[in-house]
């Protein structure tokens, strides 16, 4: 394995703040209840004896909020009307409650983080069932993402695993969990809950790697459907014979696209219709129902263009398809009601 791989990990969706930020989040609030401090001394300061001079400054009222606020009270300056009094009764004791809390806060944050890490992470993977694991945020990760998002998919349903922690980063970003690591280790797929997924998309930058997480993924989990991308078609029987239900030429497809864009682009502007869930026409799948069986698919309900019998894909003018049978499923062409 490559030794500059990030350490692997599980990262929940917009649950890490940065240690600086938090830090200086906490500083902010502490000065704060400082400033608010000295501000109340400050517009009476003639309620304030100093045993020193017996006169109070502006610094005078800044030193008493320090020492206030901290704990330390010298007992050097003083309340001494009913006025300062009743300030440091009802306002001054407070924030100084409140600037302790927030300074313990801290400590505590910094001790009890891995613990609530941890125990998140644990109650995430309890409810983790029949969801969809991308592996590579990339550009094909994200446009699947986006898909799936269109048909109704939650993004609690979906984890992203990359060997990327700027990418991960991303994804939590985007609300989704996030496995940093490589892939083609069965222990970070196992993060990412494979084992117990509906789906898996596999989008990485390498045919090779492909291969191998298909093969990974498999092994894990064999009821859920794989589908990987590959650059080159040649690369395509290896992945099938790894154990990917369906893979997808990306560099063929897109040439195949620019060939029909030249010669019809028209043609062209249709199937990308097709590609773009719920803005147009659209391709979806369904089962075949009781009162169709027996027809043919031109009778059956809706434009079927294609039958799908025991995973294979026979096209509506197929022989075989004269007649649908139940447990068929077809494929139909779906106009979106405005």
């Amino acid at each position: 394995m490559r030794g500059d791989l990030p350490e692997t990990g599980v990262r929940l969706a917009n649950l890490r703040i940065s240690p600086f930020r938090a830090v200086l989040r906490r500083v902010l609030y502490a000065g704060g209840a400082l400033a608010a401090v000295f501000v109340l001394v400050a517009v009476d300061l003639d309620g304030y004896r100093d045993t020193y001079d017996g006169r109070m400054s502006l610094l005078d009222a800044l030193y008493y909020a320090t020492v206030t606020v901290s704990t330390t009270g010298y007992g050097d300056i003083t309340p001494v009307s009913p006025l300062a009094r009743t300030i440091n009764i009802i306002a001054v004791t407070p924030l100084r409650i409140i600037f302790l809390v927030i300074l313990v806060g801290t400590t505590l944050e910094v001790l009890t983080q891995r613990t609530r890490d941890n125990f998140l992470i644990q109650r995430w993977r309890t409810k983790l069932r029949d969801h969809t694991v991308i592996v590579g945020y990339g550009t094909k990760g994200r446009a699947a993402i986006r898909t799936l998002l269109e048909n109704e998919r939650t993004k609690e349903s979906i984890v992203v695993v990359d060997t990327s922690a700027g990418a991960i980063e991303e994804a939590n970003a985007d609300g989704f969990v996030g496995v940093i690591g490589d892939a083609t280790r069965s222990e970070v797929l196992a993060r990412a809950g494979v084992g117990l997924a509906r789906e898996i998309i596999i989008a990485t930058q390498r045919d090779d790697t492909t291969a191998l997480v298909t093969l990974t993924a498999r092994q894990a989990n064999a009821k859920a459907v794989i589908v990987a991308a590959v650059r080159e078609a040649e690369n395509d029987p290896l992945v099938r014979q790894s154990g990917a239900d369906v893979v997808i030429t990306s560099s063929e497809a897109a040439g195949r696209m620019l060939g029909v864009a030249t010669q019809s682009p028209a043609v062209s502007a249709l199937i990308e219709d097709f590609l773009v869930y719920g803005k147009g026409l659209d391709l979806t799948e369904r089962p075949v129902m009781p009162h169709e069986v027996g027809r043919t698919a031109a009778e059956c309900e809706g434009m079927v263009i294609a039958v799908v019998r025991d995973g294979e894909i026979m096209p509506y003018a197929d022989p075989r398809a004269a007649a649908v049978r139940q447990g068929d499923r077809l494929v139909v062409i779906h106009v979106p009601v405005e």
